[in-house]
């Protein structure tokens, strides 16, 4: 019988592109660049996935430039400007990184470290900032109402978008209380309730003629979302099932619940992955720090790492894409 004889690597060819280390690259590298390939399937998935809902629902998609408003610390309507400047930060970091793997190639350990800081502080706020987006949006902006039949009615004013707070006055008449494990009994959960009930959202807009309905559907021709007159409006919150206020996975103050969805799927699944990068790019830092590559001879783990957070941001750049700018 024949002895299996391991055969060197060093001397065993792989596939045309070289031996060992196909196309110079280390192993490590590879296996990074697999990974970066399988991912980006992943995330092509799921972009393609909402690209044809969207498709479907076109006509009832919300508009992002009036969902995503706000900026922290300032009141007004800023339509996709903190958005663009996340944007600006993640695109920022991917450039503090190239500049860290550049000094890896020249040894000079400082630099190195000083641009894996400014890294990660990018990356840090990218994250913060995606997590007050997320906390806004489900918090909500002006408040809804959805009916019978699946439709999210909101409430206009000479042409412009109003809050519920800013028509709906009087109180409850419907006297519920949020139910708590103090004052429920039997009691197992309960959603939470609306600020406002649905008979108070109806008899403020039959008390006031300047208030107006606008429904989920866009007008194709003038790309704005339908305005009713007062006897449809009428007509419509007839049908009136519950209040909306902000947005989750199963409704959505500001049009198609499947937007809500893949928003904070495809934006919590991009979220995951700036956070380990994050996480990664630490621990590579205090390794810089301690002097770990510089007595290896080479900073190849700053370049693997690198090659992670530019996909990163690469992805983020379709998704920005995809959810803002389309």
């Amino acid at each position: 019988m024949e002895a299996n004889i391991a055969v060197p690597s060093n001397s065993k060819d792989t596939w045309s592109g070289g031996s060992a280390k196909p196309f110079g690259a280390s192993y490590g590298k590879m296996m990074m660049w697999f990974f970066i390939v399988s991912d980006a399937l992943t995330f092509s998935g799921f972009l393609a996935a909402y690209g044809l809902t969207r498709f479907k629902f076109i006509d009832s998609w919300p508009i992002a430039d009036e969902v995503f408003t706000h900026v922290p610390f300032v009141h007004g309507e800023f339509p996709m400007i903190y958005v663009a400047i996340m944007t600006f930060i993640l695109i920022f970091s991917s450039v503090t990184m190239v500049l860290a793997v550049d000094a890896g190639h020249q040894m000079k350990k400082n630099k190195v470290a000083w641009y894996m800081f400014a890294t990660i502080i990018g990356g840090i706020i990218f994250v913060g900032s995606q997590a007050w987006e997320w906390s806004t949006f489900i918090k909500g902006s002006y408040g809804a109402v959805k009916t019978t039949d699946g439709k999210v009615l909101q409430f206009v004013k000479d042409g412009k978008q109003i809050a519920l707070a800013d028509f709906v006055t009087g109180e409850r008449t419907d006297e519920r209380v949020q139910h708590t494990r103090k004052n429920g009994l039997w009691f197992e959960k309960e959603e939470t309730i609306s600020t406002y009930s649905v008979d108070q959202v109806v008899n403020a807009y039959k008390a006031n003629p300047a208030i107006q309905v606008r429904t989920e559907f866009m007008n194709v021709d003038t790309k704005k979302k339908t305005i009713l007159s007062r006897e449809d409006g009428i007509a419509e919150l007839a049908k009136t099932k519950m209040v909306v206020e902000g947005a989750n996975l199963h409704v959505n103050e500001y049009g198609n619940t499947i937007f809500a969805d893949f928003f904070f799927f495809i934006t919590g699944f991009h979220g995951f992955h700036v956070l380990s990068g994050i996480i990664i790019n630490i621990i590579i830092f205090f390794n810089v720090i301690l002097g770990t590559y510089q007595r290896r001879g080479h900073y190849e783990m700053v370049e693997k790492v690198g090659l992670y957070w530019h996909f990163v941001d690469l992805v983020w750049v379709f998704v920005f894409t995809f959810f803002y700018l389309v």
